[in-house]
């Protein structure tokens, strides 16, 4: 055999690297996807809270429903830029063991990481799974919130975004801790 060839198929993944490399590549895109949306209806809200503000201010007339708006828009926010907070590794936690432990013992400390993304993969599949059945519910009986006559809007697309941010989370987390060993300095942040 050719030893340059021997070389390169050694620096080629394996089949289940390639696999996991992809479904990281995917979800990752998907988390800034919909992070880029939670961002948008960030600027929604500010434009709703500015109008509602300049509506009741200079002409008296207050935009019904500002309040439910802000509402719905702070649970799109969460559960749409969650799974993005988690894939760069910015979800607020206290790591400082993890950095002592890594620093002399790097192997303890990946295995107590990819223990830590294994749970949180459980907890958030948990609350995915646990949504579901209301999602389902909310979208046959077609149940909104708000007042009558002023502002309503269904409560459907509020559990299928928690139930989308979770899922996401979850696979996040599964390929996290299932993915390479990462630097457990990385995650933390950059001293200027």
């Amino acid at each position: 055999m050719n030893p340059s060839r021997k070389s390169s198929d050694a620096a080629q993944p394996s089949g289940l690297r390639r696999t996991l490399n992809g479904l990281t590549r995917a979800t990752n895109g998907v988390a800034i996807a919909a992070n880029v949306t939670g961002t948008l209806v960030v600027l929604g809200l500010v434009l709703v809270v500015n109008y509602d503000i300049v509506a009741r201010g200079l002409f008296n007339r207050p935009f019904h429903g500002a309040v439910e708006l802000v509402q719905f828009a702070m649970v799109l926010i969460v559960f749409l830029q969650l799974p993005d907070v988690i894939r760069v590794e910015r979800l607020t936690r206290s790591d400082g063991l993890l950095i002592v432990i890594g620093a002399r013992h790097p192997r303890v400390a990946s295995a107590m990481r990819r223990l830590i993304d294994g749970l949180s993969f459980v907890l958030m599949a948990l609350i995915a799974i646990t949504i579901f059945p209301e999602f389902l519910k909310m979208w046959d009986t077609q149940d909104y919130f708000g007042i009558p006559g002023v502002f309503t809007a269904p409560w459907w697309p509020i559990k299928l975004t928690i139930l989308f941010g979770t899922a996401l989370c979850a696979a996040i987390f599964a390929l996290k801790s299932i993915g390479p060993s990462r630097n457990i300095n990385a995650s933390t942040p950059e001293q200027s």
